[in-house]
């Protein structure tokens, strides 16, 4: 995939598909909460780490799995990510 953006839907179905979940921790203002808050865990977070970067080509250093803990964070270092290569 060619992408120039990494939105908040784009972690939501990624978040789903990686954990398996039923996504009803994921409605509403979720950008600043805690992804343990959410329901997801290391485990699941790293599954989409790994799902991210197949998809969107990208690399996520093993730091930036543990540092980014809200979608706020995550999509801020995965779009950074993307736009070099824009």
């Amino acid at each position: 995939m060619n992408a120039t953006e990494f939105t908040l839907s784009d972690l939501k179905r990624i978040l789903l598909e990686s954990a398996g979940a039923d996504g009803a921790g994921l409605d509403g203002d979720i950008l600043d909460s805690r992804f343990e808050e959410l329901g997801y865990e290391s485990l699941a977070l790293l599954e989409t780490g790994s799902r991210i970067e197949r998809e969107y080509g990208i690399v996520l250093d093993d730091s930036v799995l543990g540092e980014a803990d809200t979608p706020r964070a995550l999509l801020r270092a995965v779009n950074s990510r993307l736009a070099p290569a824009a």
